[in-house]
């Protein structure tokens, strides 16, 4: 028996259910980035006896790959079984997944618990989207999207403020136990808030579900661990095999007499094809910004962690306060005079970061350009995923939300691997000398290791502002993508109404 439909009830207002679902989310976004501050603390308890950083950064690999590879199917779930239900299954796996993280005593322990993890994130993301997708109309779904948007600029800056204070101060365990109150919270509101919605019979195509598993574990584990392996022949192999899997998927998407999937009907909506390609770039370009940014702030400039993230200040604010304006608006105007400036102010700011990460530049210079990326991250997350899902039809929802989250993941985990590789490469053309290991700088750029010498500070920030010249150009191609939308169906019908 199905639920009654989230339009049978019209009364009832969705915000409540979203501000609850919110709560999850945002315990998702601030996980993903807090653990990184937490790693030397992690190491230091769990894997002390070796130099090796390559252990200990699957805590966050292993998270990874379980949260991205499975939401083509986690989507699917929620249509199936209901959002509400499987996004509450998923908070109950995170939830006890991060007490069990708290409690490792091995590192082999916490990688699994977080492997664990990973797959509750997984369950819950794209329930979020869906949620707003079913209960709001679409001339609404722009100023919750931007509530969704503000959820993900506030938590870039939380992570590693929260972590830099919870390890400092009790431990790094209690970056996972704090989640646990929080998860018990969100449980509750969810439970009471959110609608039962009517479900929609799938049958499951597990062909494709072991196709697309296997085709998204091959590419992703191939771009995490290429560095760690200087991409050799069978790193290449793997990712190669990867995106020939992902073919022989479509492939069989396009020929399947039962139901696809992966729908690919979907990416006949201009709008929702341009838009998970703009997500992708995005994806790409906020993950491979931080990694030259915070190295040159804290081994060039000699800042701390936590001092590296107040710098983020003003963009988390300004995103966070303007994104639900934004989003407003987007219910009233074509998406593309709201993401061709949101996207191309957040370009113009990489190109500015690029252009001023010298040891002599000012610290206010680094707080303004933080600030006007805010400005454009308003008019980015949001708006991107309500033009994605803004005309697809309620029993694809979650078919679509998880094709969103899944670009976005791939583009994160692209950009990641892609932005190591440069920054890399770039240290050996203009550090010659510390990439073959000799020297104080290598070893400065160690693990725990301080402020650089003062003879390398120079070569080293250019290598930094040279790299984030990468985020800087692939998010101008996201730009030219988002030119290329067209006004949707339901905003030129209002107009003519």
């Amino acid at each position: 028996m199905t639920a009654s439909p989230a339009n049978a009830t019209p009364e009832r207002s969705p915000w409540p259910a979203l501000w609850a679902l919110v709560i999850g989310f945002f315990m998702i976004l601030v996980d993903t980035t807090i653990v990184s501050v937490a790693n030397p603390a992690i190491k230091a308890a769990l894997d002390p006896g070796t130099n090796s950083l390559d252990n200990v950064v699957w805590v966050t690999s292993a998270y990874l790959l379980t949260y991205a590879v499975p939401l083509l199917v986690t989507g699917r779930l929620g249509d199936r079984f209901g959002p509400k239900n499987i996004y509450l299954i998923g908070l109950v796996i995170f939830t006890g997944a991060s007490l069990w993280c708290g409690m490792s005593g091995t590192l082999g322990g916490l990688i699994a618990a977080r492997a664990v993890q990973g797959l509750g994130a997984s369950l819950m993301t794209p329930q979020t989207m869906a949620v707003i997708t079913r209960t709001f109309p679409p001339l609404k779904r722009g100023a919750a999207m931007g509530l969704w948007g503000a959820t993900a600029g506030v938590a870039t800056l939380t992570g590693p403020l929260a972590g830099g204070l919870l390890v400092d101060g009790l431990g790094w365990e209690w970056i996972f136990f704090i989640n646990v109150p929080i998860g018990v919270l969100a449980f509750v509101l969810a439970w009471i808030l959110v609608p039962k919605l009517e479900t929609h019979s799938h049958s499951f195509d597990i062909p494709g579900v072991i196709v697309s598993g296997v085709g998204l574990f091959l590419i992703v584990f191939g771009l995490q661990e290429g560095e760690k392996y200087s991409w050799n022949g069978w790193i290449w192999a793997m990712i190669l095999g990867g995106v020939a899997v992902m073919a022989v998927f479509v492939f069989m998407q396009s020929r399947t007499t039962r139901e696809p999937l992966v729908p690919l009907e979907l990416f006949r909506d201009r709008n929702f094809s341009l838009s998970n390609f703009g997500i992708t770039t995005v994806g790409f370009a906020i993950t491979s910004m931080a990694l030259p940014l915070m190295f040159f702030i804290q081994l060039a400039r000699g800042m701390t962690p936590t001092q590296a993230a107040l710098l983020m200040v003003p963009m988390a604010v300004i995103s966070g306060a303007l994104a639900p304006f934004a989003g407003r608006l987007l219910d009233r105007v074509d998406p593309r005079l709201i993401l061709v400036p949101g996207l191309s102010i957040v370009t113009i700011s990489l190109f500015a970061y690029a252009l001023s990460l010298h040891p002599d530049t000012p610290i206010w210079v680094y707080l303004v350009i933080s600030g006007v990326m805010g400005i454009g991250q308003a008019g980015m997350w949001g708006p991107l995923a309500t033009t994605a899902n803004r005309n697809l039809p309620p029993r694809l929802a979650g078919a679509g939300s998880g094709i969103h989250n899944t670009t976005r993941t791939v583009g994160s985990v692209v950009g990641s691997a892609a932005i190591a590789a440069l920054m890399q490469a770039r240290l050996e053309a203009n550090m010659p000398e510390a990439a073959a290991g000799q020297g104080g700088a290598a070893a400065s750029m160690g693990f725990g290791g301080g402020k650089l010498p003062e003879p390398v500070i120079d070569a080293f920030s250019t290598a930094m502002g040279q790299s984030m010249l990468l985020p800087a150009a692939v998010l101008a191609i996201g730009v030219i993508a988002v030119c290329f939308m067209e006004r949707p169906v339901v905003l030129a019908r209002s107009s003519a109404d």
